[in-house]
């Protein structure tokens, strides 16, 4: 790529040029000509090459990759502040009685504001793709569509997933699967978006809607398969599936020939040695959502134990945020009270943001995605968080940890577009979408309060 193109440049920080064995460069630049990197060098350089081009100031901060975000609920924004109006004693309870409540009471109109809250807060987050599983019985045609549009508004990459389920019934199934079908089809040629089958969870998947799901792909092409789906996030995934199913989650997935490659594994808290060995041969992913596991006191995975069964694994927030960084932090101070070892958490740590990388690579054919390198995706942030000691690739890994991962982001940039600049988000409307959103809510709130809890699901 000829450098004479640049028409941005990110001038004046610390350019990190990846997760992976990043080159760091002290007074560095980025130049980015449409939507693809140009040239990285010395910000000096390529501020006195580029005088044309526009001028964004990192003001000392660090240079690097756009974050990815592995595992998301867009359709959560809207329940900050909400009480379930019941004791949640135990992880079903939380489903029942909360999650699985507001995602009936979803309408178009609450599923489009959702997301939108969300992608306000990735590109708050520095977060320029994502990973999103989403659930509205009450309106699964087009749900996709409308969170894929706002995407798009909004200039971030994502993968979308409908989570089909058994829990509201075999016609509730089916749709789902249609959904993902439908949006799957219409993403193919689209740069920025792809479609994924989303799953909820083996124990409440039936054999009959599995062996829906596995046709429903085996009628795509190969490069538009793949699914998106929990695993044993709680002990009642792994005992119900084996009491009343014949088969621990994995075994069911693999059963079915859902493992592989493109199949993203969220949480895998209670996973065995064997079914670990299973992913890990299969290629398959496991996504870390450390926050959240917390949260929902379901368990913590031990990744320790994950990576040396070989498995690939990502990091997620799982609704609980939009922010990687602040999750990677979490997860990375938690293993070591875990372990009562203060010296525990560069095990694995370091490694799941380029896993992240790598994953969503797979997704959109691009070698690239994930680093700043010639002829990469210009998707960048940029850290509010100058290093005040000396950063080489040994230790960027504990500046992010102890300093960069609380500090706010200055700068977004996905595909070349300036998505925030110092801290003013400008794809969005942030304000416009807060009001709608006070506008919503109560009427969510009170269908919400309307729809009673039933009992534990069972698929059988």
């Amino acid at each position: 790529m000829d450098p004479g193109e640049v028409t941005l440049l990110v001038h004046g920080g610390t350019v990190v040029t990846s997760w992976r064995c990043p080159e760091v460069i002290a007074g560095g630049a980025v130049g980015i000509a449409g939507a693809r990197v140009a040239v990285v060098g010395s910000s000096a350089e390529l501020r006195a090459a580029h005088p044309g081009a526009r001028h964004l100031d990192a003001h000392g901060g660090l240079i690097v990759p756009g974050l990815i975000n592995a595992h998301h609920h867009f359709y959560s924004a809207l329940a900050r502040g909400l009480n379930p109006g019941y004791r949640t004693a135990t992880f079903v309870d939380i489903l029942d009685k909360l999650w699985w409540r507001l995602d009936r009471a979803l309408d178009l109109d609450a599923v489009r504001v959702s997301a939108e809250l969300s992608l306000l807060a990735c590109i708050k987050a520095g977060c320029t793709a994502f990973f999103d599983h989403h659930a509205s019985p009450g309106c699964i045609s087009g749900s996709l569509e409308v969170i894929g549009e706002a995407a798009l508004r909004a200039g971030l990459r994502g993968v979308l997933a409908y989570e089909v389920t058994d829990r509201n019934g075999r016609a509730g199934a089916r749709l789902g699967i249609a959904e993902n079908q439908r949006f799957i089809q219409a993403c193919r040629g689209q740069q920025r978006l792809r479609g994924v089958m989303g799953l909820h969870a083996s124990f409440t998947l039936s054999d009959e809607t599995l062996a829906e799901v596995a046709a429903a792909l085996a009628a795509l092409d190969p490069a538009d398969g793949g699914c998106h789906v929990h695993v044993a996030e709680d002990r009642a995934d792994v005992s119900e599936s084996r009491a009343a199913l014949g088969g621990d989650p994995v075994a069911r997935l693999d059963r079915f020939g859902m493992l592989g490659p493109r199949a993203l594994l969220a949480h895998g808290v209670h996973l065995d040695a064997v079914a670990l060995s299973r992913v890990a041969e299969s290629g398959a992913v496991l996504v870390h959502n450390p926050e959240s596991n917390a949260n929902n006191a379901v368990g913590w995975l031990d990744l320790k134990r994950a990576r040396a069964a070989g498995a690939t694994i990502c990091l997620g927030t799982d609704g609980m945020s939009s922010a990687p960084l602040r999750s990677l932090r979490f997860s990375f101070l938690a293993d070591r009270l875990q372990r009562a070892d203060a010296t525990a958490g560069f095990e694995v740590h370091p490694e799941l943001l380029a896993n992240n990388a790598a994953v969503a690579r797979r997704f959109f054919d691009d070698d690239r995605l994930g680093e700043l390198t010639v002829g990469a995706p210009a998707d960048v942030a940029v850290i509010d968080a100058p290093p005040p000691t000396p950063m080489a690739p040994d230790n960027f890994f504990g500046h992010l940890i102890y300093g960069a991962a609380d500090a706010a982001m200055r700068h977004t940039i996905a595909s070349g577009k300036v998505l925030m600049e110092n801290g003013d988000v400008l794809s969005l409307d942030a304000r416009a979408i807060v009001e709608n959103a006070r506008r919503l809510a109560p009427g969510l709130w009170a269908r919400f309060a309307d729809t009673a809890p039933g009992t534990p699901f069972r698929v059988l």
